[in-house]
């Protein structure tokens, strides 16, 4: 018997007794930052089942991991790294191309965050082979396709899922209402309300005109709330050109009756904002769904150094107003106001494109995992949306 034949021998013995010697299972999410987290905690909230116990790793930064998982809540099963590679999971889900090391093995789940084609070569058209996982749950099909077309799976591979972005299924299943959010946040409801998510990146938006973009606004009398990248306050990043952009802009928005997003989940902020203003973030994609008003900044650096894909760069094109500078982002934001309709055929084109029947994926996610870990779900089932 070779060695990776022993080597599997020995993890699917393991995997038996352990499931002699305890009916339970055990999952491992693994997030790189507050905002991966996000993407995965629907499942964990709606996977409320007392056979199933979640773990939670940060592989790349254990010091940080507190933080990472802050809105999980109190309470939940911190593990370091160098725990978690002596113990046994059934799955490890993760939002990003992580890679614990996990020597008794586990089926391995990708959820990817976001659909902008940024770092196209590792997210959207890998240059690697992505076989190792034993789940890939695809948000659209273009994606999936994507992957096929790269060689980093197989077509008809049977790791590969289509279920859709379960971060999203809030935006449009009624549990989000705009002014209750508006009201959380301290905003009078009846404000015109613009949100401005910039990427992060040494060549976003935020770091050549944010700063004067969210005065002007301020200025025009809008509600401005601004949802900033997890790392965008840290100015030992590059990406964050040397400044805490939250401290620096909370000023400005504090005078003006705005608000700076203090919470990972972007959901709550699109949900409140009338309008919203971007570069080339995921979020921009995502408030697509709700079909209202978006502005996208041209930033062709921006384009060119983070290794965009061109297909993302046309369908944000397609379905929002470019403007190039601060002046023009005001008169097109006075114009939506005044005609918030525009594009609204392009807009739900496009979030219909790139995700997979919004509002039903958390359930999708949480059957594939059930069958992941081999437990079949409770009965009668779990009490989320399935279709």
């Amino acid at each position: 018997m070779g060695l990776s034949n022993l080597k599997n021998w020995m993890q699917e013995t393991d995997t038996r007794w352990q499931r002699r010697i305890k009916s339970g299972r055990s999952v491992l999410v693994d997030a790189r930052t507050p905002m991966n987290y996000a993407v995965i905690s629907p499942v964990c909230r709606a996977m409320k089942d007392p056979r199933v116990t979640f773990f939670f790793t940060a592989s790349e930064q254990p010091a940080a991991a507190r933080q990472i998982f802050l809105e999980a809540g109190e309470g939940i099963n911190l593990v370091t790294p160098a725990r978690a590679a002596l113990m046994k999971f059934d799955a490890y889900l993760a939002a990003d191309i992580l890679w614990v090391r996990l020597p008794r093995g586990t089926r391995r789940v990708q959820m990817f965050h976001g659909v902008a084609g940024k770092y196209s070569h590792v997210y959207d058209s890998p240059d690697h082979s992505m076989r190792d996982w034993d789940r890939l749950f695809f948000i659209n099909r273009r994606r999936l396709e994507n992957f096929v077309r790269a060689g980093a799976i197989d077509r008809g591979s049977p790791a590969a899922r289509l279920v859709g972005y379960p971060k999203l299924d809030c935006l449009v299943d009624g549990s989000l209402a705009r002014s209750r959010v508006l009201d959380d946040l301290g905003i009078d409801p009846r404000r015109p309300t613009v949100l401005y998510g910039p990427t992060w990146s040494p060549y976003s938006s935020l770091n050549s005109i944010g700063e004067a973009l969210v005065k002007a606004l301020v200025d025009a009398g809008y509600a401005v709330i601004v949802k900033l990248h997890d790392r965008s306050r840290d100015p030992r990043y590059e990406h964050s050109g040397g400044l805490d952009w939250g401290a620096r802009l909370e000023p400005i928005l504090r005078a003006g009756g705005g608000w700076l997003a203090d919470k990972s989940d972007a959901c709550p902020y699109l949900a409140a904002a009338d309008l919203m203003i971007t570069d080339h973030s995921s979020l921009g994609f995502e408030y697509l769904l709700l079909d209202r008003p978006l502005i996208r900044i041209d930033s062709p650096e921006l384009i060119e150094k983070t290794d965009i894909n061109p297909e993302y760069v046309d369908l944000m094109r397609e379905a929002s107003t470019t403007v190039r500078n601060v002046s023009e982002a005001i008169a097109a934001v006075n114009k939506y106001f005044e005609d918030p309709g525009m594009l609204s055929a392009s807009r739900k084109a496009v979030a219909g494109d790139l995700f997979f029947k919004a509002g039903t994926a958390t359930a999708r996610a949480v059957r594939e995992l059930y069958e992941v870990i081999a437990l079949d779900p409770p009965q009668p089932d779990i009490n989320i949306a399935v279709s």
